[in-house]
């Protein structure tokens, strides 16, 4: 059972490897899309220090019930050691939009959650 669409947002370094780490999670069910967000420019303070970096943003759409694995997975593709990645339930969308993302729950990785 759905509990309803979550977005999660996660930068990586570049271009090739946001799209390989989407193209994995779509194979394996956790997203239902992953929109690759090119072009952004990254301030941050980071261990005592600031820093700038180019990186692509992707926004993940998937269920609910399916963020902790996503989060896991994608600790444990990304190339950074500790990849940003935040996520919150979407509190409204359509309903088409909701039984898009739920049917992930119908089969691939979904399924091996019991």
């Amino acid at each position: 059972m759905s509990q309803g669409p979550a977005l999660l947002w996660c930068p990586f370094p570049d271009e090739e490897e946001a799209r390989q780490v989407a193209t994995q999670l779509l194979d394996e069910r956790l997203i239902g899309c992953a929109n690759l967000i090119s072009g952004m420019v990254s301030l941050y303070e980071w261990q005592g220090g600031r820093g700038e970096a180019s990186e692509v943003g992707v926004l993940f759409k998937t269920d609910q019930l399916l963020v902790p694995t996503l989060i896991d997975r994608l600790e444990h593709l990304h190339s950074y050691d500790t990849p940003s990645i935040t996520a919150w339930d979407a509190d409204a969308s359509s309903q088409a939009t909701a039984e898009w993302l739920g049917s992930l729950l119908n089969s691939g990785a979904a399924n091996e959650q019991g």
